[in-house]
């Protein structure tokens, strides 16, 4: 019978054991990689724009906004 768990190892005495026991064949260690966890596109761009070209955007924002609010006809 294989049936495949996860374990938590909490020291290096339990690793130490449980390789042990895969000295003698009585369990197999499969290791998994750590999953990366995902960045907000916030943290991965902060500090990319200067503070000057972030307010030239902004004031540019606003009057794009005054625009498209105003009457055309």
């Amino acid at each position: 019978m294989i049936k495949t768990v996860t374990v938590e190892i909490k020291n290096d005495i339990a690793l130490k054991f449980l390789q042990n026991l895969e000295s003698m064949h009585l369990i197999k260690l499969i290791e998994k990689k750590p999953v990366a966890t995902k960045q907000k596109l916030s943290e991965r761009f902060a500090g990319c724009l200067t503070k000057e070209r972030a307010d030239e955007l902004q004031t540019e924002l606003i009057q794009m906004r005054k625009e498209w609010e105003r009457n055309t006809y």
